[in-house]
């Protein structure tokens, strides 16, 4: 998979990884930063903080977040507040970041295009 393909990451789906490979390099990384929206790296992770009108839209977009993990078997690390939600994607199995994380990234920021 060519990880500096400026093709639309949300369209791509996450590929299953147990290890054994290194942490996408840091000129990747910020490659494919550039290419989402309000994403930050954060140590060896990406970050968003989402806001909303209340409890109930939070509620919403952790929902369908959590239906992107399923969908794509990448789960974040999600902080949930009254009206906002952190999300952060990092690769456990190998220590750092994958095109996994950018690939979920990219589909949370699509849910909220509309």
């Amino acid at each position: 998979m060519n990880t500096t393909s400026t093709a639309c990451i949300a369209d791509r789906h996450c590929r299953p990884c147990e290890g054994g490979v290194a942490p996408l390099a840091p000129p990747v990384v910020a490659d494919l930063l550039e290419q989402l929206d309000g994403w930050a790296l954060q140590d060896a992770m990406i970050a968003r903080t989402f806001r909303f009108k209340n409890h109930y839209e939070t509620m919403a977009f952790v929902n369908a977040v959590a239906w992107v993990s399923h969908r794509e078997d990448h789960h974040p690390e999600m902080v949930v507040g009254y009206a906002e939600c952190t999300v952060r994607y990092w690769t456990h199995a190998i220590g750092g970041l994958s095109d996994n994380d950018f690939i979920c990234a990219a589909k949370v920021d699509r849910l909220l295009a509309a």
